[in-house]
């Protein structure tokens, strides 16, 4: 991309990495245009701003307005990327998002980053905890979040080819890598990182990184678990969760966000319906985030490698022969 070797995109974080592939989408396609609300620079937009500054358009700080008006440039046949904080547009510009955009089911994207507790220290408020919650419960909603930054650049260019209304969900600063760059993503199908047999760890956005480590404390026990990349939430790959049933036997679900109605609910209505086994969800349960540094948040709340270790420890524990 633009002369960078993957090692350099590596070391990016996912947003920065977003602003780079959209800027080089945007040269590929003139019916690509952006819409931000006040946070065009903080989304890392800024590159497509500068390149097409005729289809660069600042709503200023009205989220709602920015989504209305991507559901016109839409409906005109443009390919409208709108970019905002996870907060902003999953709760100020709700309605707008499922009436404007997902009931008529218009092509619009949602580029949303600062999701999660990226922004720990900015208090409750700017917490994006609920967002998969609320994007997933919209009909004609595809919902994708990279696990780091070499996949964030594959997701956009997937965004933005498929079809209706999408939210992709990312962080704020740098990722753990986790994806090789020769890797074909597709939307809707899970990647196997690691084999496994005695569990299967499926786990979205940055805590794919801490499912890594966690099979990797599990197998220096003598405990083999997969660990399954479900970087698309909705649709979700029903295939590779069944198998991870049938497989392995019992399943841990890790995501930085409410364990209500987010990615341990979908998985665990799949398993509930077609190949009951164990699942145990790591998230927020059923609380808001604490104030603080970024790492001691996640480590508070249990968002971290030990508590996935913990969690696939406790579903093995109810397996059933």
């Amino acid at each position: 991309m633009a002369g960078l070797s993957m090692a350099d995109i590596e070391k990016m974080s996912a947003r920065d990495a977003f602003g780079l592939a959209l800027s080089e989408i945007g040269a590929e396609n003139v019916n690509v245009v952006l819409l931000g609300a006040d946070a065009i620079g903080s989304t890392r937009a800024a590159g497509f701003a500068k390149r097409f500054p005729d289809r660069t358009f600042n709503f200023g700080i009205a989220e709602q307005e920015m989504i209305s008006a991507a559901a016109g440039f839409a409906a005109c046949g443009k390919i409208p990327v709108a970019t905002a904080y996870g907060f902003l547009i999953s709760l100020r510009a709700c309605e707008q998002v499922r009436s404007d955009i997902c009931y008529p089911n218009l092509n619009v994207k949602l580029m949303s980053t600062h999701t999660g507790l990226t922004m720990a220290e900015a208090g409750t408020t700017h917490h994006s905890t609920e967002d998969i919650a609320i994007m997933r419960s919209f009909a004609n909603m595809t919902i994708v979040a990279p696990s780091d930054s070499v996949e964030t650049v594959k997701a956009v260019r997937a965004v933005i080819d498929y079809p209706g209304p999408v939210y992709l969900r990312m962080g704020r600063g740098e990722t753990e890598s986790v994806n090789r760059g020769d890797y074909e993503f597709v939307i809707g199908k899970a990647i196997t990182l690691r084999e496994g047999t005695a569990v299967t760890i499926i786990a979205c956005g940055i805590m794919v990184a801490e499912a890594l480590k966690a099979a990797a404390k599990l197998s220096s026990e003598g405990v083999s678990a997969r660990v399954i990349n479900m970087h698309t939430i909705k649709p979700l790959d029903v295939e590779a969760v069944l198998r991870a049933a049938r497989e392995t036997g019992a399943i841990v679900t890790a995501e930085e966000h409410t364990v209500i109605g987010g990615l341990g609910e979908a998985v665990a209505g799949v398993v509930c319906e077609n190949s009951p086994v164990p699942v145990v969800k790591v998230g927020l349960n059923d609380c808001y985030g604490i104030i603080g540094p970024e790492d001691m948040v996640k480590q508070r709340l249990g968002l971290d490698a030990e508590s996935i270790f913990k969690a696939a420890k406790k579903a093995i524990l109810h397996k059933v022969d």
